[in-house]
C-alpha cells in the first residue's frame, strides 16, 4: 500500500488593483502568467511578512506599479494542487484591493509575468483563466464602487484613500 502524500500548507497574497480613467470608467489589472493564464499578481510571504504587506510588495514587483493605495482585505482563497515536484500543496491566498491612481504597469518577464493588461470589470472576469480568481475579482468590484460612490457626503466629493504608513 502507497504510503499516503503529506500535504503541505503554504500562505501568499495578491492584489486586485483597480484605476478610475479619466473617462470614468474603473478598470482592473489582470497579469499572463507563466502558465500563459490570465490572473491576478500574487506570491509567497517572506519571512515576518504580514499578508497585507506580501499583496503590496508582490504586486509592486509582479507589475511594476509604486504608488499603491491599499484599501483592505477582499477574501482568503484555498485550492489544492500537486507541485512539480510531486508534493500535495494547500495553498491559501490573501486578496487585498489595491488602487493605482497613476504609473504604466510593466511585467516582471524574468518571473513569467507576460503581459499585463487593464480591463473593465466584466471583461477582466471573462478573461480570468482561474474561476477563484473570479469570485475574488467580482468583490474587488462591489468594493471599488463604494469607494467612489458620494453617499450622503458633500455633493461632488469623492473619499480620499488612507494611504498605508
Amino acid at each position: 500500500m502507497a504510503k499516503p502524500k503529506r500535504v503541505v500548507r503554504e500562505v501568499s497574497a495578491g492584489g486586485v488593483v483597480f484605476r478610475r480613467f479619466p473617462d470614468g470608467e474603473v478598470r482592473y489589472l489582470i497579469i499572463r502568467d507563466s502558465y500563459d493564464k490570465w490572473g491576478l499578481p500574487k506570491g509567497h510571504l517572506e519571512e515576518h511578512e504580514t499578508p497585507a504587506l506580501a499583496a503590496v510588495r508582490e504586486t509592486r514587483e509582479e507589475v511594476g506599479l509604486r504608488d499603491l493605495t491599499l484599501h483592505g482585505p477582499i477574501r482568503v482563497i484555498d485550492w489544492r494542487f500537486r507541485s512539480r515536484g510531486g508534493k500535495v500543496v494547500h495553498k491559501y491566498c490573501h486578496f487585498f484591493l489595491l488602487e493605482s491612481p497613476s504609473d504604466e504597469p510593466v511585467p516582471q518577464l524574468d518571473e513569467g509575468i507576460t503581459a499585463v493588461r487593464w480591463c473593465a470589470l466584466e471583461d477582466a472576469l471573462a478573461d480570468l483563466s482561474y474561476d477563484n480568481a473570479r469570485g475574488v475579482l467580482r468583490r474587488a468590484g462591489e468594493m471599488a464602487a463604494t469607494l467612489f460612490s458620494p453617499g450622503d457626503g458633500r455633493p461632488g466629493e469623492l473619499p480620499r484613500p488612507i494611504a498605508p504608513s
